[in-house]
């Protein structure tokens, strides 16, 4: 290697680090900003939790206090993210416990380079009509094909970001030929509003501020059903789960107590969520229809999560996420499908979550 192309090695290590810096220093402000901590008590370890403003059980369980109310001993602190990018930041800067992040963005984290060691302790839902891929009226865009040439928004790394590579790849459309853009929801909608987008795919509530003025193309319910599903998933850090099992036991038992409200009580189910996303009752109700929760039984069935020693086929699921992923460019290549086994998360399964 010449000095020149050390110095420009080193001017682009320098550069990687630079930005790597920068895009911790933004998640630590996210982390003061928007996070909600009820640590009354300096003497009680905290519990860090990360959350997104979509409907699952898991707003119930933070608007309804039910881990508070299970972990007495812990402060527990919830912090809002706009995406499952971000959570895996700051999973790497080591400033997580739990998470509710996308299925793609898992497969991506357990893979090179971030190889970001948690595991998957539970399935929040299934994405369903509540991720979808819309076009503002006038753009003449009715088809997936139409996207070429167009300006479309998505929030990268994310599980729309993954699904709108699949209905391009389904279309044989080449990512190159449409205008991507890299937005989180809330600006895509304001990018949207200023006519800056022709098309944006994102999940609710986003969603349907978009659809007041643009038709669905595709959601995500199709593509599971051409074989490319996408989750919302709650993970642990592997840190955390050696050190306190006890309290992933815990966490994943008020989860189970939230999905079944969905299923037995669907109206304070629809409260509590729109307590969380500042909407009524009703909007909230319809948001909950538009994806899929699985039953206490469902999750841990072969088809899910599995049971403990037995890993279900969501490990399949997250491997062949990493390698569309890896051929689309995404990432350098997929890890073997025992990385993914090994991060199910199965201990104490079936009975820890059918012990509400």
């Amino acid at each position: 290697m010449t000095i020149n192309s050390t110095r420009a090695s080193n001017r682009r290590g320098a550069r990687s680090v630079s930005a790597l810096l920068g895009v911790l220093a933004a998640v630590m402000l996210v982390l003061a900003g928007c996070s909600v901590d009820n640590s009354e008590d300096s003497s009680k370890p905290t519990i860090r939790l990360a959350y997104q403003s979509f409907p699952s059980g898991d707003l119930i369980v933070k608007n309804n206090g039910w881990l508070e109310e299970a972990l007495p001993d812990y402060n527990i602190k919830w912090t809002k993210f706009d995406s499952g990018a971000d959570i895996n930041t700051a999973f790497v800067a080591k400033e997580l416990d739990f998470g509710a992040i996308g299925s793609s963005p898992v497969a991506r984290g357990l893979s090179a380079p971030l190889n970001i060691p948690y595991q998957v302790v539970f399935v929040l839902d299934v994405a369903g009509d509540n991720e979808a891929l819309v076009a503002r009226n006038g753009t003449s865009i009715n088809t997936v094909a139409d996207l070429k040439g167009k300006r479309v928004a998505t929030a990268f790394a994310s599980t729309a970001h993954y699904s709108l590579l699949a209905a391009l790849n389904q279309a044989g459309v080449n990512p190159k030929d449409v205008d991507l853009i890299d937005l989180q929801p809330q600006a895509s909608l304001a990018a949207w509003q200023r006519g800056d987008v022709d098309a944006v795919y994102t999940w609710l509530p986003t969603l349907d501020e978009l659809r007041k003025d643009g038709t669905t193309i595709i959601a995500s319910r199709q593509l599971a059903t051409a074989g490319k599903p996408t989750l919302d998933l709650g993970v642990v850090s592997t840190e955390f789960a050696d050190a306190h099992p006890e309290v992933v036991d815990t966490w994943r038992k008020v989860q189970a107590r939230a999905l079944t409200l969905i299923k037995d009580d669907p109206n304070a189910a629809a409260d509590a969520v729109a307590a969380q996303l500042n909407t009524t009752p009703e909007d909230a109700a319809d948001q909950l229809k538009q994806g899929t929760y699985l039953t206490v039984a469902e999750l841990t069935s072969p088809t899910w999560l599995g049971t403990e020693g037995n890993p279900g086929n969501l490990a399949e699921n997250l491997h062949s996420a990493a390698e569309f992923l890896a051929e689309q460019q995404q990432i350098p290549s997929a890890p073997p499908l025992k990385t993914f086994q090994d991060a199910i998360y199965t201990k104490g399964l079936p009975g820890v979550v059918e012990q509400q």
